[in-house]
């Protein structure tokens, strides 16, 4: 995937180095592209403060020994397109008045002003308050709010990043199988917002391929047990679960989305558009689990 290299690519959601966004960003770095992040307001001064001082020194490693930088880290909230979005009571936060500019339409102007134009898009980013709740009892604002995070976010983005990314770019997001299938626990709206998140996908597809001729897909992750999928409070009993059914018998690795994720980006995927691509050993595929003692 030799045409990424040289190409920038801003990522909105890093938060840590053991989530989706990181490996994405590790895998695009291998293939030399520059490395522009968004990182979620509240917590831009810890993860700049745990990457100046080395704490994510392991992770960071590439496969040609050099470590992984970022040209630039921005504080992004993506629950707000514009500072006429925002409550005054974020605004007053101590966490939001330290930086300026952090709403999408803001940090898109910042981004081309000192990068000028992108290559590549990904979100990976979501959030549910309500998310441990059943959908019987998550409330009007929690379900709303998931929505809001988790899906009409990737469609602002594309509206904003959208003019300042070069023909032929490619967006992604990163979305999971409760949108389609029943999963249980992972509730306060989440299930719904990955559905809108899909249907988002193919229809961006549409119309900012005619718009601003860009690519838009989204990566139908499985389950990782990383500090933001912890919050769900059962992510390692999924992830035991999909290995033992999956058809591939094997732990998911971050860094095999990584790589699908790049090869999305890249030029050997330029028919390729409004698509759910599954990386997940294949679980998407059953029907039944394996382990059951009356079917298998």
């Amino acid at each position: 995937m030799h045409d990424l290299k040289g190409k920038k690519t801003f990522i909105a959601g890093v938060g840590d180095d053991q989530g989706y966004g990181w490996a994405i960003a590790k895998a695009l770095a291998e293939q030399g592209v520059e490395i522009i992040l968004g990182v979620w307001t509240p917590i831009l001064n810890i993860f700049k403060k745990n990457f100046e001082n080395g704490k994510f020194d392991v992770s960071r490693k590439l496969q040609n020994g050099k470590l992984l930088t970022f040209s630039k880290i921005y504080a992004l909230d993506a629950a707000f397109d514009t500072q006429d979005d925002v409550p005054e009571e974020i605004k007053m936060n101590k966490r939001y008045q330290s930086v300026d500019g952090y709403t999408i339409s803001e940090v898109a102007k910042k981004v081309k002003k000192d990068f000028g134009n992108i290559d590549i898009f990904i979100h990976s980013l979501a959030n549910g308050p309500e998310v441990k709740l059943p959908l019987l009892e998550t409330s009007r604002k929690g379900y709303l709010a998931a929505i809001s995070a988790s899906a009409y976010s990737f469609v602002s983005c594309v509206q904003h990043f959208g003019p300042i990314t070069n023909a032929h770019g490619s967006f992604l997001s990163l979305t999971y199988l409760a949108s389609e299938r029943i999963v249980p626990g992972y509730g306060g709206g989440m299930s719904s917002a990955k559905a809108a998140l899909e249907s988002d996908t193919r229809m961006l597809a549409f119309e900012a391929g005619k718009k601003f001729n860009i690519r838009i897909n989204t990566i139908s992750a499985g389950p990782l047990a990383s500090r933001a999928a912890k919050a769900i409070g059962f992510i390692e009993k999924m992830c035991a679960y999909y290995e033992k059914n999956a058809p591939l018998k094997k732990p998911l690795k971050a860094a095999e989305v990584g790589s699908a994720a790049a090869f999305l980006a890249s030029d050997m995927a330029s028919a390729i558009t409004g698509v759910t691509l599954y990386v997940d050993n294949g679980l998407h595929a059953m029907a039944i689990s394996q382990d059951s003692p009356t079917l298998m």
